[in-house]
């Protein structure tokens, strides 16, 4: 392939791009991002993709998720701390039950750009361009709002600073204490109306936990107790701001976008031949690809050629969103495909995106049964082919939105104008999340047990 260098995409066709008004105040804020210090560093970048290496070979599983969209209106430390908090509460489930360590990549810290289907919107007679997330334009509706404004980006990068510093002080600071995020579970637990479903899991939890302090062992004299590992991940839509933030790493040499710790390629932007692709080959951060229902088995094999060359583990993690009444047709040749050309991928399942419906009273929702459907299929064609369900890839908050039908608490199509606060997708609330996450413990410890991986006795036992 022609060299690489950070740059090279601008030689390709490109799309989901805004078309700003001038080039050169566009020209200029790139050029002063470029001066700005890394949001992440090489290091954690491989360190992540160290983690994921072992996911990819069946040791390990990827939780991925946080907001649709990143807003400047709601950065708020509370709404950093509520989600970070169902976050480790879902990984402590996942971890448990699945006997096996859990990546913790959250779509925070970076996820300000959204593809979309049209570049227009209407809303009755007025028509204007499509709001493409607030790191270009604004949400509102009105011909000034949806103006691409090139200064978003330096607001976007200094919000994502505050959210890294935040985070990492909340994953490092006791803020991620094992035995205070499970104590967080037993509210779940208690207050859920199929409470009962999860007390089992969660009393055994106590018991580990109440063991293991008999034999000495605490968060005060354990570190691994007290503080988690946290990465941040978006897709790389705009890529004059990947390109002002790529830089070159002192002690290997590569290139990295210290944006995010991993970035994905969106379903939209995935053409071989084109910028999205020429850019995220040429960076050594983890790498997500988004593949949906028009992606064909030999349209991937090409993607991982062009994207992953060596076959590393850990570079690749392809993030499925099918639909759930699709999945069990597209994803087993996908699955053969890339098996029986040897790759070391990661498989997750974004059960999100291919279940998203409008409503009767005009709110866009994906319902809860439809996510979970969707999840079913995802472990039952890998167990079928052979092969490890590696993670779950989400639209989640902890807010008490109603923006997804459904779960526990039985969000009705009444209910979503009560709290549907997204500016762009909707998303699970806090409770769906936890509800999901026992759901595919459920999971995960009938796939340990298929292969015949020891599962620890208590969580067998739940």
């Amino acid at each position: 392939m022609a060299a690489w260098t950070p740059e090279s995409w601008r030689s390709k066709p490109i799309v989901q791009v805004p078309d700003y008004p001038s080039a050169k105040v566009l020209e200029d804020v790139e050029t002063k991002l470029a001066t700005f210090p890394p949001l992440v560093f090489a290091g954690e970048a491989r360190e992540l993709r160290k983690s994921l290496a072992q996911v990819a070979l069946g040791e390990g599983f990827l939780l991925q998720g946080g907001d649709c969209a990143e807003s400047f209106l709601e950065h708020r430390a509370d709404n950093i701390r509520d989600f970070f908090r169902v976050f480790l509460q879902m990984a402590v489930v996942l971890t448990y039950a699945g006997g096996s360590p859990v990546v913790k990549v959250g779509r925070i810290a970076g996820q300000f750009a959204k593809p979309r289907s049209s570049p227009m919107e209407k809303k009755g007679d007025v028509e204007l361009p499509s709001y493409r997330g607030d790191i270009i334009n604004g949400s509102e509706f009105t011909p000034e709002a949806r103006i691409p404004d090139p200064n978003r980006q330096i607001e976007a990068y200094r919000q994502s600073a505050a959210t890294l510093n935040l985070i990492r002080a909340f994953a490092t600071g006791g803020y991620a204490d094992l035995e205070r995020v499970h104590q967080w579970n037993m509210g779940f637990v208690k207050d859920s109306p199929q409470g009962h479903r999860y007390q089992q899991l969660a009393d055994q939890i106590t018991q580990t936990m109440g063991f293991m302090r008999a034999c000495g062992i605490t968060s005060e004299n354990t570190p691994q107790l007290r503080t988690t590992s946290f990465y941040t991940s978006h897709e790389a839509l705009l890529l004059g701001f990947e390109q002002a933030l790529t830089r070159r790493d002192s002690t290997s040499g590569d290139y990295y976008a210290t944006s995010g710790h991993m970035i994905w390629i969106g379903d939209r932007t995935r053409q071989p031949d084109h910028a999205h692709v020429e850019y995220a080959r040429g960076i050594k951060n983890p790498l997500g690809l988004k593949c949906g229902p028009s992606l064909e088995p030999d349209g991937l094999l090409k993607l991982l050629d062009a994207l992953d060359p060596k076959n590393e583990p850990g570079r690749m993690t392809l993030i499925c969103r099918f639909g759930f009444d699709k999945a069990d047709k597209h994803l087993p040749k996908l699955i053969r495909a890339v098996k029986k050309a040897g790759r070391h991928v990661v498989w997750s399942c974004d059960p999100m995106h291919g279940n998203t419906i409008s409503a009767v009273n005009g709110y866009k929702t994906r319902p809860f049964d439809r996510i979970l459907k969707e999840v079913e299929t995802f472990f039952d064609v890998h167990r079928a082919e052979g092969t490890h369900a590696g993670g779950i890839h989400v639209e989640m908050t902890g807010q008490n939105v109603t923006e997804c039908t459904g779960g526990a608490t039985a969000i009705s199509e009444t209910d979503l104008m009560d709290r549907y606060h997204t500016h762009c997708d909707p998303r699970l609330n806090a409770d769906q999340s936890l509800e999901l996450a026992f759901l595919v413990a459920e999971r995960m410890k009938l796939e340990r047990e298929a292969r015949g991986t020891p599962v620890p006795a208590a969580a067998a036992s739940a």
